[in-house]
């Protein structure tokens, strides 16, 4: 009864990003964002933490500049309300769904009714396994492979490690097979504890459990946590604990918040690799224009990353993600589904 009231509340209850009446379209865009107003929804599963949050505003950002109407349903980590909403977008009568992550078994039917209906379909870090179905991603493989990197340059090849993962999500997926591969080519890595966990608490969630396996493992020295979330999890329980000085942290994604941590004295994170969250969110609404354009997307679009270090950031006084922009300015732009029509200068 609770499940079926609060997906009730939910259709409810979408959030707009605009209310207004579109008229002015975009100058030289083929039709129909000649004359503006077009619906696209955004059905994310996650919406807590500063990477959702910054992927949502460079969303919102990029369909202002496309005089997009957009419609943004918040996630909760809960997939049959996902579900719920993908069919809510569709009796909307929305031209494109940008779906956020989520489950594949429980998403895979109702984004072929979508598309069975001509509403365009664009999934960022979710496999729909749909030919008809573009993936955006932040190539993961490249992500973990250069946080992987750097962990052997600062700790050679020989070393104890805790692992934070958590199956059935595509990017974690992704950044697992480039963990695997390492390990089985380099012997002297010893994976001591895999944990984690994904909810709406997962950073103080991921905490508890890497207490127990510091706890239980004091020769561990570094942990890979490709989820910035998990990450900071790691980060707590190493400062709680008091072993911060003995253990490093390497990480995928990043934030003003994660920023103000990798750099602060004594922490123990020390690298993450990223994409501008908000420069990936702007590409998935822009995918999904394209295609409502009638243009020819590929099935992968990648945005590519960048590998960033405590000592770097340091350097350069990086202390936000405005000045991380400023100062790595491939960082606050991506070549991805571009067109002459598409405003790309957003941040």
């Amino acid at each position: 009864m609770r499940l079926i009231l609060r997906l009730a509340l939910s259709a409810a209850i979408p959030l707009f990003a605009s209310e207004a009446t579109f008229a002015g379209g975009v100058s030289g865009a083929p039709a129909p964002f000649d004359k503006g107003g077009v619906k696209i929804a955004l059905i994310s599963y996650i919406s807590a933490g500063d990477f959702f949050q910054a992927y949502q505003a460079g969303a919102e950002a990029q369909a202002k500049s496309l005089d997009v109407d957009l419609r943004i349903f918040p996630g909760r980590q809960d997939a049959a309300e996902q579900r719920e909403q993908v069919l809510q977008a569709i009796n909307l009568g929305v031209s494109a769904i940008v779906i956020d992550h989520g489950l594949p078994e429980s998403l895979g039917d109702v984004a072929q009714q979508a598309l069975d209906k001509g509403i365009k379909v664009v999934a960022f870090d979710v496999n729909l396994n749909n030919p008809k179905i573009p993936q955006v991603e932040q190539s993961d493989h490249e992500l973990a492979k250069l946080a992987l990197e750097q962990a052997v340059k600062d700790n050679g090849t020989n070393f104890n490690a805790g692992y934070a993962y958590v199956a059935g999500f595509a990017p974690l997926d992704r950044r697992n097979e480039v963990w695997d591969k390492f390990r089985s080519e380099n012997s002297g890595v010893v994976e001591r504890a895999r944990f984690g966990v994904v909810n709406d608490t997962t950073a103080t969630s991921t905490a508890d459990q890497a207490k127990a396996v510091l706890s239980a493992n004091p020769d561990i020295t570094v942990v890979f946590a490709p989820y910035d979330e998990f990450a900071r999890g790691v980060k707590l329980a190493a400062n709680d604990l008091g072993v911060a000085k003995k253990l490093k942290i390497y990480s995928a994604d990043v934030s003003t918040a994660d920023i103000q941590e990798i750099t602060e004295e004594g922490s123990p994170w020390v690298a993450t690799v990223a994409t501008n969250p908000a420069v990936v969110g702007a590409v998935s609404v822009r995918v999904a224009a394209l295609q409502v354009a009638g243009q020819d997307v590929p099935q992968r679009i990648t945005v590519k990353p960048t590998l960033l270090t405590q000592e770097s950031l340091r350097a350069a006084g990086v202390k936000t993600i405005e000045d991380l922009a400023q100062k790595v300015p491939a960082f606050s732009r991506s070549d991805a589904a571009t067109a002459t029509w598409i405003p790309d200068k957003l941040f």
